[in-house]
């Protein structure tokens, strides 16, 4: 037998392997799913990833056929139910529904045990939740120009609420310190609720706040929008809000959720979730139920999403690197 004759035998045998591996791939994603999928949300019950998981979990069982269970693993700035899903095993049973704080999880979080970006399959971006810049509703601080006027007279002096860390809240305004030439001063609370309220118990000055988080302080006339901290506009906010773009600032900052496989789950099953997904938020009833979140859906799959990841990850993290934000571990 010749050289050349084993070879092409060992790259037929390997194409063969191949050509298996694919097609039992697509076979799996057509009987796919078989029993119930789990969704690990790595923040407690009654946030924007977990009420938005609810509502796809819902109506994407109803379409797959089978029952998806929404299981909240907090803990650690979220890294532990991150890392809980970067460890499943890889057949599309168990999927992660997070925000987008945890992009630059592997600059401020080295010690960690993951890496996202490598870890996880972004499969489609749900929605996404534009951050506003709210202060107290009768402070002295009654607009962006006042507030850069303020910081600017007092360097380090203006307060700041955010979720936690590291959270892209905290990022958001600190973008603006970068933006405006402004020293802030950063006083983390444990999740977007508290963090609202302190801004509204005049406990700091200003705050990046989710709609969802400060709507109810917003009706009660103990809080104010001074704009958005977000470039495009979303449907469901007020005339009068304001964006930082449209007063000269290029801060473009949101919350988006959206859904993650592990590393190795096979592309058809990555596929179909996408698909059936994107579907799910073309219906105006879903799209009319995020709003009332305070989010707007996005519906953006696969490849388009994996772009933003990287932009957003690039700009984040420009944004650490120049002001040092740092998270103990």
């Amino acid at each position: 037998m010749t050289k050349n004759t084993v070879t092409r035998r060992v790259l037929s045998a390997t194409l063969g392997l191949i050509v298996m591996g694919c097609w039992a791939d697509a076979v799996q994603a057509q009987s796919y799913p078989t029993r119930p999928i789990r969704f690990i949300v790595p923040f407690p019950a009654g946030g924007v990833a977990d009420v938005t998981a609810r509502l796809i979990a819902q109506r994407l069982g109803e379409t797959l056929g089978q029952t998806i269970v929404v299981e909240n693993r907090a803990g650690a700035s979220g890294t532990l139910g991150v890392d809980a899903a970067t460890k499943a095993t890889p057949d599309g049973y168990t999927l992660l529904f997070t925000t987008g704080d945890f992009i630059t999880t592997p600059t401020l979080m080295p010690k960690v045990n993951f890496d996202p970006h490598k870890d996880l399959i972004p499969i489609v971006q749900v929605a996404t939740a534009p951050l506003s810049l709210g202060a107290h509703a009768t402070g002295s601080i009654g607009s962006v120009k006042e507030l850069v006027a303020q910081a600017k007279a007092s360097p380090g002096k203006i307060a700041y609420s955010s979720p936690g860390n590291g959270t892209i809240n905290q990022l958001a305004v600190e973008w603006l310190g970068i933006e405006a030439n402004l020293k802030f001063l950063h006083v983390p609370y444990r999740g977007g609720a508290p963090a609202a309220v302190a801004v509204a118990a005049g406990d700091v000055q200003i705050g990046a706040l989710t709609p969802s988080s400060m709507q109810p302080l917003l009706e009660a006339g103990k809080v104010k929008v001074l704009a958005l901290m977000t470039k495009q506009r979303p449907s469901f906010a007020p005339p009068e809000w304001t964006t930082l773009a449209e007063q000269g600032y290029g801060v473009d900052a949101a919350l988006w959720v959206a859904l993650f496989a592990p590393t190795g789950t096979p592309q058809p099953i990555v596929d179909r979730l996408d698909s059936e997904v994107s579907r799910i938020l073309k219906d105006e009833s879903v799209r009319k139920r995020l709003n009332t979140l305070g989010t707007e859906a996005s519906g953006i799959s696969q490849k388009a999403f994996v772009d933003r990841i990287r932009s957003d990850a690039a700009r984040y993290l420009d944004v650490i690197k120049r002001t040092g934000i740092k998270v103990e571990q």
